[in-house]
Formats: structure tokens, C-alpha cells, sequence
């Protein structure tokens, strides 16, 4: 690497920690040694100092309720979050399940274990997959049925 890219190098490094005000000491010395040195090196900092400080003002704007509400009368907006839920929830109850199953087995094939542990989690488990099955199946039910679902809250 040539000294000049070198020194662009530091001086990008030294810049970024001047604009988040953490430069140490000796750094400090050397960052304004360099913004003194080089008319350049000084303008790219004031600009970047600017462009921060415009950065800091910005703000995300939130759409109205209006452009929400059309946006989420389309059918593909609708089914493309649908299917990305979907996928996610498929692919978390999958990588749940292969923990849970691993769990239970380094358990069960543990000579250390107690036979009342081993019991105890068997039956820990399946009663925490027949209350999910349950609440899930619930939900399901009670959505299908709740007359207010086109109602907003």
C-alpha cells in the first residue's frame, strides 16, 4: 500500500472517530495535524461534519392511515405476508421441534439421569405439546368465527 493511501486510509479512520467524538488523545493530535496539513483533507472533514448534522435532523415520515388501508387492500400485499409468516413460523416450529426432540433424547440416553428426571421430562413435554396443540387449534377456531375480524381496533 502506498503512503499516501495509507495515510487516506488513516485519516477515513480518524475522521469517522472525530465525527462520533471518540478520538483519544494522541489521535486527536494527529487528526488536527493532518486537517492543518492538507486544505483537502480539512474541506472533507467540514463537509462530512455538515452532512451529519442533516443526517441528525432527519426523520423516517409515517404514511397515513389512508395509504396504509390501500396498501393493504391489495391481494399480493396481503398474500406476500402471509406467506413470509408462514415460512417463518414453518421453519421456527421446525427448528424448535429438532431442539427439543435432540434435548429430550440427551436426557433419556444419559445413564446419569434418574429415572423420575427421565419421566419428568417425557412428561413436561408432552404436556407442553398438547397445551400448544390446544391453544393453536383455539385460535384457529375463534378466528374463523369472530363476526368483528373486519373491524379495526
Amino acid at each position: 500500500m502506498s503512503e499516501t493511501r495509507a495515510r487516506q486510509k488513516r485519516f477515513e479512520i480518524l475522521c469517522m472517530k472525530a465525527l462520533d467524538d471518540i478520538l483519544e488523545n494522541g489521535e486527536k493530535k494527529e487528526f488536527e495535524a493532518l486537517t492543518h496539513e492538507s486544505l483537502e483533507y480539512k474541506q472533507e472533514y467540514e463537509a462530512m461534519k455538515k452532512i451529519r448534522e442533516i443526517t441528525k435532523t432527519m426523520e423516517f415520515s409515517t404514511p397515513s392511515d389512508a395509504i396504509w388501508d390501500k396498501y393493504w387492500t391489495g391481494i399480493y400485499n396481503r398474500i406476500e405476508r402471509g406467506i413470509g409468516w408462514l415460512i417463518f413460523t414453518l421453519g421456527a416450529v421446525i427448528l424448535c421441534t429438532w431442539g427439543a426432540f435432540r434435548f429430550i433424547e440427551s436426557i433419556i440416553s444419559d445413564d446419569h439421569v434418574t429415572v423420575v428426571v427421565k419421566i419428568g421430562v417425557l412428561l413436561f413435554s408432552l404436556g407442553l405439546s398438547i397445551l400448544v396443540v390446544s391453544v393453536v387449534r383455539e385460535r384457529c377456531f375463534i378466528k374463523k368465527r369472530d363476526p368483528y375480524r373486519e373491524i379495526k381496533r
